[in-house]
C-alpha cells in the first residue's frame, strides 16, 4: 500500500499583484491502505492540496513522497474522482469506463471492465447512456472508470456533494464495501465533517490561519449515523469551527 509524507509544503499563488499560499508550509502524511479525510472553510487549501498530489500542480516549495510498505519512494498509480462525473455523453457506460484503459490489450481492457462493473454493481447498465442513468448511477460510473486502472491512490474531490441525501448515504455504503473488497490509499476532499467522520480513518481539519489539525476515527466500517462514538466526534469538529472561526 502507498503511504504520502509531505514535508513543508507550499503553495503561492499570486493574483492582481496579490501573494496568495492556501499551502502554507504543511506537514501532512497518509498512511497506506486507509481513507484520510480532509475537511475546512472554502479557501483553506484543501483542493489545492489534491492537486499538487494529483500532478496537476507544482509545489513552490516543500517535498511530496510517496512510499511502498518496504518505505522505498515510489510513482503510484492514482486516480481522480470529482464532484461531477463528467462521462461521456456519447459513450456508453463500457465506453466510459474503457476511455481509463485503453492503452492496455483489449483482453485486458474487458477483464478489468468486467470486473469493475460487477464490483460496483453496474453489470445490467453496462451498454446504457449517461442520459439513461440517475445522478448516483452516473457517480458509480466516475468511481467505476476510477477504479478500472487499479490505482495505488484513489482521490476524491467533493464526489458526494452533487447528490441528494439518500442517494449519498447509499453511496456512502456503496463506496466502504468497494474499498473493504478491495483497500487502496484514499484521499476525501469534502465540506461535510459527518461525511469526513463516517469514511475516514483519519481526518485532517485545515485551517486558514494556522496548522491543520488530526482527528483519528477508530470506529469499525461500515458506520452509521447511531454508531456510538460518531454523532460525538463529529459534534466536536462542529465546535472547533464555531468556536475557533478558522
Amino acid at each position: 500500500m502507498i503511504s504520502v509524507n509531505c514535508r513543508h509544503l507550499t503553495k503561492t499563488f499570486e493574483r492582481n499583484g496579490v501573494r496568495l499560499s492556501p499551502i502554507d508550509n504543511f506537514d501532512f502524511s497518509m498512511p497506506g491502505g486507509e481513507i484520510c479525510a480532509l475537511i475546512g472553510r472554502s479557501g483553506c487549501g484543501k483542493t489545492t492540496l489534491l492537486r499538487m498530489l494529483a500532478g496537476l500542480e507544482t509545489p513552490t516549495s516543500g517535498t511530496i513522497e510517496f512510499t511502498d510498505e518496504r518505505g522505498q519512494s515510489v510513482k503510484p498509480r492514482l486516480s481522480v474522482v470529482f464532484q461531477e462525473h463528467r462521462l461521456f455523453p456519447w459513450m456508453s457506460v463500457t465506453d466510459n469506463i474503457r476511455v481509463a484503459v485503453r492503452d492496455l490489450p483489449r483482453e485486458e481492457q474487458e477483464r478489468r471492465i468486467a470486473d469493475v462493473l460487477k464490483l460496483i454493481g453496474l453489470t445490467p447498465f453496462a451498454d446504457a447512456y449517461p442520459d439513461e442513468l440517475s445522478g448516483g448511477m452516473s457517480q458509480r460510473v466516475g468511481f467505476a472508470r476510477a477504479l478500472v486502472s487499479e490505482p495505488d491512490l484513489l482521490l476524491l474531490d467533493e464526489p458526494f456533494s452533487a447528490l441528494d441525501a439518500l442517494t449519498r448515504h447509499q453511496l456512502y455504503r456503496d463506496f466502504i464495501d468497494i474499498y473493504l473488497k478491495k483497500p487502496m490509499t484514499v484521499l476525501l476532499i469534502t465540506h461535510d465533517v459527518a461525511e469526513a467522520v463516517l469514511l475516514s480513518r483519519q481526518i485532517w481539519k485545515l485551517n486558514l490561519n494556522d496548522q491543520a489539525t488530526r482527528y483519528e476515527v477508530d470506529e469499525a466500517y461500515p458506520r452509521h449515523l447511531s454508531t456510538p462514538g460518531v454523532t460525538s466526534l463529529t459534534d466536536e469538529i462542529l465546535d472547533s469551527f464555531y468556536n475557533n472561526r478558522d
